[in-house]
């Protein structure tokens, strides 16, 4: 039987670019898993949680771990999004009765997207075509978090046509951390441009990323300082799901 995968669509997903929700659920069907998409999902609270509201946090989160009942594995799109579901859910629960059990239960079952394909549905290779140079940025919480490196690199390096190249550093942030950005807009855009001086050394077509947070941050920032370097998330890639303009691009950018 196939295991039934809850796709965790993500807000920035849901509401700014559904063509990387499309691509993860073609992705994890072609990984042999059935997916579904509970229609009772929302936020999963980490704004409150950083916000330093943790009551809402709580609220969100056990919303989120109801609408996922009966799944075998729950993926996201996003290394910060499956943080906040894997890791700080059970510290949000931890020592709160019966709750806390159901709550390490379903953060057991959740995965960010290329850990999944590669590290549990064994994974090695999409079918996708590309051709040109792509260089592939590891957000924060995805890298420190849940140890996310070598996944991405390796379904991005079976892509037919794609040379994949690295920028010089690795770990640096790209600047928007959330609510950082908003509330420290100054530093929050000279970190971004210092992460894009890194990513376009290599001479990149294409910056690939597995959060769209940081892609829209970095996508806005190259387009505000005019500097023609498309960014798409990685699933868009490795599903072949090309259609639509890159991040921050209008069809008159894509001519």
């Amino acid at each position: 039987m196939k295991p039934r995968v809850g796709l965790f669509v993500t807000c920035l997903v849901d509401l700014m670019r559904p063509s990387v929700g499309f691509a993860a659920a073609r992705l994890i069907e072609e990984a042999g898993c059935v997916v579904v998409v509970p229609a009772g999902q929302t936020c999963c609270g980490q704004p409150a949680y950083n916000a330093g509201d943790p009551e809402t946090a709580r609220d969100l989160a056990l919303q989120t771990v109801r609408a996922f009942e009966g799944c075998d594995f729950v993926v996201a799109p996003s290394g910060s999004c499956a943080a906040m579901l894997r890791i700080h859910y059970p510290a949000l629960f931890k020592g709160r009765g019966g709750v806390e059990s159901e709550v390490e239960a379903f953060a057991g079952r959740v995965h960010e997207l290329t850990s999944f394909l590669v590290n549990v549905r064994h994974k090695t290779e999409t079918g996708a075509k590309f051709s040109g140079r792509v260089t592939h940025h590891d957000a924060c919480s995805g890298l420190r978090e849940l140890g996310i490196r070598s996944e991405p690199r390796q379904l991005l390096a079976a892509v037919e046509g794609l040379e994949l190249v690295e920028a010089r550093e690795v770990s640096p942030c790209c600047g928007f951390g959330g609510l950082f950005s908003v509330k420290y807009p100054e530093i929050s855009g000279a970190v971004a441009d210092r992460k894009i001086e890194d990513l376009r050394a290599p001479a990149p077509d294409l910056v690939t990323g597995g959060d769209l947070g940081c892609l829209m941050n970095l996508a806005g920032r190259l387009r505000r300082t005019g500097i023609h370097l498309p960014c798409r998330h990685v699933a868009e890639v490795l599903a072949g799901e090309l259609h639509d303009p890159p991040i921050a691009w209008g069809e008159e950018d894509a001519r």
